[in-house]
């Protein structure tokens, strides 16, 4: 039998199908990735509104404040000191080292840090303000040191990293949209007052896309679940031809449906990262998301509950996969870790 450019005997083969993954999900040598192709199997999808990035853009209007000091006066909060001096209240008080809940007394003399600051509006997200100051959406929140769940706050000030806002043409190159910016950068921002929409119980439903979703609650017991079985075509890591493959990538028959791995809620549906198609992503709670792309059609709508096991998605070859597969990743915050790691042997 020929399989990976090599001839492989009966006994070679069952060595290969008594490995620690399900029996019929069977390992194989590393593939060189194939070429970059522009898609040509179409994605399906239901209907659903576009995402909150398109729907909200931004104006790169960012104030620039000068580093500087600030004497608290009396009735002053960490909030009305932004407002004066135009820097984030967060960037304040890291500057000077103040610890919830950031209270400031009269005659205090604070750091006032300088940079570029944007001021959050509502519906905006991360990945919106990112692609309007042409910067990397992860270097966003690095600098801001955001945390999970990554839900901006209308009235925010944000620090944007870097130096004038580039041209067109300089914004379009440097921003990228990838697995992290829309896991920590999609959700549209609240008001101070306003709480998460709860995840929707069916995908007859789809919710506006300026609608900010709850994140799921902390992921308990079970385990992940392989979200299909078939050949093990290419593992996590550097392959042969040297590029990092974030999850593993599963041949299968066309149109086989694909699984949630745990209980969760959608975070994105759509096709707009080139490289894997038709895709989905589930948060999981516990700083826990999953990814699963190449898909033909995708069954579900962003901010939906899911089960594990629950199909959605139907296996295809769309974006760069150059035969029916599934791509599956699992992260672990912005960090992705070797799914073979986190499911089951057999």
């Amino acid at each position: 039998m020929r399989y990976g450019g090599r001839y492989w005997g009966i006994g070679a083969l069952a060595g290969i199908l008594a490995g620690c993954i399900p029996a019929s999900v069977e390992r194989s040598p590393d593939r060189p990735a194939p070429p970059a192709r522009m898609e040509a199997e179409t994605v399906t999808q239901l209907p659903a509104p576009p995402p909150a990035w398109q729907v909200r853009p931004v104006v790169a209007d960012a104030r620039i404040v000068t580093p500087g000091s600030y004497v608290v006066r009396a009735g002053d909060s960490l909030r009305s000191i932004a407002d004066s001096t135009g820097a984030g209240s967060e960037a304040i008080a890291r500057a000077n080292h103040l610890a919830p809940p950031y209270l400031v007394r009269p005659g205090q003399r604070l750091t006032i840090p300088g940079g570029r600051y944007h001021l959050v509006r509502a519906g905006e997200t991360g990945i919106a303000i990112a692609r309007a100051y042409g910067v990397p959406w992860s270097g966003m929140v690095g600098a801001n040191q955001l945390s999970e769940p990554y839900i901006l706050r209308v009235g925010q000030r944000i620090l944007i990293p870097g130096g004038a806002t580039p041209t067109a043409a300089e914004r379009a190159a440097a921003f990228r949209l990838d697995i992290d910016a829309i896991v920590t950068g999609g959700e549209p921002a609240l008001a101070a007052n306003q709480k998460p929409t709860p995840p929707i119980a069916t995908s007859a439903r789809a919710l506006p896309a300026t609608a900010a979703v709850a994140p799921p609650r902390a992921l308990t017991g079970g385990g992940f679940a392989w979200p299909v079985r078939g050949t093990l075509i290419r593992r996590f890591g550097p392959g042969a031809s040297g590029e990092r493959n974030d999850g593993i990538k599963i041949g299968v028959p066309l149109g086989t449906p694909i699984r949630a791995a745990a209980d969760g809620v959608v975070a994105y549906v759509g096709s707009e990262v080139p490289a894997l198609g038709g895709l989905v992503i589930v948060k999981h709670g516990s700083d826990v998301t999953t990814v699963y792309g190449h898909a033909s059609q995708l069954l579900v709508q962003r901010g939906q509950s899911v089960k594990r096991g629950q199909s959605i998605a139907l296996s295809g070859s769309t974006g760069f996969a150059d035969r029916p597969e599934v791509h599956f990743e699992i992260r672990q915050g912005r960090t992705p870790v070797d799914p073979l790691s986190r499911l089951p042997a057999s």
